[in-house]
């Protein structure tokens, strides 16, 4: 973004700034600089709409978005490419109690809407690991928290009690720290393997329900507002089948193995620095 311009000069970076989606632009913008690796962190979070839709602009990201940065890394010479990815890929049901990995399928459709997450995510893996002369490497990261990331937004939505939390059971996720998945990026630049892709999460898989009483405790905001399911569904479909209908447990031992990454916050209490 520019206005952060002067935050990346002044961490001891070159900021160029260009629109990802915008081709041409992009190549003009990083012709004459070289680099050694790509990574793809874009997203679109700050517009994201209540109905997600095919043309969601995080998505077209993952997609066209990463053919373009693709093209960006052969104008400034790179070999190796990393990208966002999101466990989510695995397909938005329930997975049980037993604990995803690598192996598992991934870019499992299930007729949800989350389908088009999980697409997203796939496009982004295929596109770099099939990239000729590139080193494709894919980070498959859990929910994020902390600062700007869900964590925040859904503190800001119960100081206005708004009805977050569905009636009765929620699904289970693995989440990340942001401060982790930076970690975890840098690791995978550094040592990541060509045409692997690594889960990227926290240590204690964590309940909907859980994790919004946790964050109201972090953030001093009131208890979650409970609201009935099936209006969960029909005012946030993405919501619905996120919170409600997805449970799945991952292990980040690949990365541990392979990178020696592990988090620094092993639970999203520890994060928040919840006792």
């Amino acid at each position: 973004h520019p206005a952060r311009r002067r935050l990346v000069a002044d961490r001891g970076a070159l900021p160029v700034i260009a629109d990802v989606m915008d081709r041409d632009g992009l190549l003009r913008a990083v012709e004459g600089h070289s680099a050694d690796v790509v990574m793809h962190q874009a997203t679109a979070l700050r517009k994201a709409r209540l109905r997600l839709r095919p043309d969601d602009p995080t998505i077209a990201l993952r997609d066209r978005g990463t053919a373009h940065l693709l093209e960006a890394s052969r104008v400034v010479g790179a070999r190796r490419f990393v990208t966002q990815s999101l466990i989510t890929g695995y397909g938005y049901r329930d997975h049980g109690t037993g604990v995803l990995t690598e192996n598992d399928v991934f870019g499992l459709r299930v007729g949800n809407v989350g389908d088009l997450v999980t697409d997203s995510s796939v496009a982004t893996e295929r596109q770099v690991f099939d990239a000729d002369g590139i080193e494709g490497i894919a980070l498959r990261y859990g929910m994020f928290y902390g600062e700007n990331a869900f964590s925040d937004m859904f503190a800001d939505l119960m100081r206005k009690r708004a009805p977050v939390l569905p009636r009765g059971r929620t699904g289970t996720t693995s989440f990340i720290h942001v401060a982790d998945a930076a970690t975890a990026a840098v690791a995978a630049m550094e040592r990541g393997g060509a045409g692997e892709a690594y889960n990227i999460v926290d240590d204690q898989p964590m309940s909907w329900r859980d994790f919004l009483t946790t964050v109201a405790r972090a953030h001093g905001t009131p208890r979650p507002v409970v609201t009935p399911r099936w209006l969960i569904r029909l005012a946030v479909p993405y919501l619905g089948c996120l919170m409600i209908d997805t449970t799945m447990r991952v292990s980040h031992a690949k990365a541990t193995r392979d990178l020696g990454w592990t988090p620094a916050y092993r639970s999203v209490s520890d994060g928040l620095r919840v006792r």
